[in-house]
């Protein structure tokens, strides 16, 4: 007759429960916070795409008109030194405007709106690929490109193609990991000192994001909203007034040359 003997854990096995546990709990933080910074980049990208449209396209009109006002002030003094540099400097911002507007006019301005299923398919992407799970410099790489192409599905609300990262990143060779409790023990241990470092970074990030003026816009056009205002399109009404005695100045120089 045989009898069961009941062995106690031996204490690596003790410590890679308590540990296992730990970083459940700090990947479930990350998870979260990882889904407010994306949410946070798309959002500022589709304010700005907004703003562009509503307020920068008009900016960008208003400082072509100025730029052509100095380049015919310049005309007529070619010896003046300052002239020249206003026109050059007029010019130069233009073109600069031109540019920041020119991508945008081309795209749909639509705020960033995930749905809940969205959110939680994205949630799970990151709990299973995320890069500080990673139990390499190899791996880490490999989870780097796919949390990428996953941020810039989310961002898209594209909903099909965080799927098919997910489903290609499960069924890669790559995944399989080795097992032993020392060894998982080294791993769990790891990824907790990456999962913090992260978590650090997010935080660090988050505020920066804060602290930007386009955030800062953004906050106050949402603020307007809750009022029953349109902030943007009183920037809009604002710049376009500047705009008209702007022509208006143009036309003056442009007559008296031609005169």
């Amino acid at each position: 007759m045989s009898s069961k003997i009941n062995l106690r854990p031996r204490p690596e096995e003790d410590e890679l429960r308590l540990k296992r546990s730990e970083l459940e709990d700090l990947e479930r933080d990350l998870v979260e916070k990882e889904l407010h910074l994306a949410g946070q980049r798309a959002e500022l990208a589709a304010f700005e795409r907004l703003y562009l449209k509503t307020v920068g396209v008009l900016y960008a009109e208003l400082d072509e008109i100025e730029a052509r006002i100095a380049e015919l002030i310049a005309s007529r003094s070619p010896s003046n030194v300052d002239a020249q540099g206003t026109a050059r400097q007029a010019r130069q911002k233009a073109a600069e405007s031109r540019s920041a507007v020119g991508e945008a006019a081309l795209q749909v301005a639509k705020r960033f709106r995930p749905s809940l299923e969205l959110k939680n398919l994205y949630r799970e992407v990151a709990r299973r690929i995320h890069p500080d799970l990673a139990t390499d410099e190899a791996d880490r790489a490999r989870r780097q490109r796919f949390m990428a192409q996953a941020n810039r599905a989310y961002g898209e609300g594209d909903e099909a193609r965080l799927r098919a990262i997910l489903e290609e990143y499960e069924s890669s060779p790559d995944a399989v990991v080795g097992e032993g409790v020392g060894a998982e023990l080294v791993r769990v241990i790891r990824k907790i000192s990456q999962v913090k470092r992260r978590l650090s970074e997010i935080d660090g990030e988050l505020k920066r994001f804060m602290q930007l003026e386009l955030m800062d816009l953004k906050n106050r056009v949402e603020e307007g909203t809750k009022q029953g205002r349109d902030v943007l399109m009183e920037m809009a009404k604002a710049v376009g007034q500047r705009i008209d005695e702007a022509r208006r100045q143009l036309n003056q120089f442009s007559n008296e040359r031609a005169s």
